[in-house]
């Protein structure tokens, strides 16, 4: 089932959220930083157990981001990611959002669903607000993917 993120679900994403930070996958989030946007995160739970996590992050009037997509191994390949990032971009089609981006290491993932490559140089410079904490930055290697809600 995905739903919307509880307070309560914190502690579950954070603890996928940076098993995949550790292999450099993605941006650590700190426990504040995914309380203070718990409303941007959706989760994937079954028989009780957060098996997947994915925020939606509105960056611009016309912009989201899908971050934070991590999906628990026993949970992979069954369709919780796609799941996951469907209902985000329903939420941001919901909220008038025109484009949606993902910065990712997994652009395949995305190109199944309907994303098309772009060029990283091509997004707002606000987005690199969080590449500052990356161990990669400035050097980049993620893809930038882009679909039109």
């Amino acid at each position: 089932m995905i739903r919307k993120a509880k307070v309560s679900d914190i502690k579950a994403a954070h603890k996928l959220i940076n098993e995949f930070s550790k292999k450099q996958e993605m941006i650590p989030r700190s426990l504040n930083e995914l309380y203070e946007n718990v409303r941007d995160l959706f989760v994937f739970e079954e028989d009780g157990r957060i098996g997947g996590v994915c925020a939606v992050h509105i960056m611009w009037e016309d912009l989201a981001e899908i971050r934070s997509l991590a999906v628990d191994k026993g949970f992979q390949g069954r369709g919780a990611g796609k799941s996951l990032v469907a209902r985000c971009l329903k939420e941001a089609k919901s909220l008038g959002v025109k484009k949606a981006f993902a910065l990712t290491y997994r652009p395949e993932f995305f190109l199944k669903m309907g994303f098309r490559h772009i060029d990283k140089a091509s997004l707002p410079q606000k987005i690199w607000g969080d590449c500052l904490r990356c161990p990669k930055f400035p050097e980049c290697d993620e893809f930038a993917v882009i679909t039109d809600l």
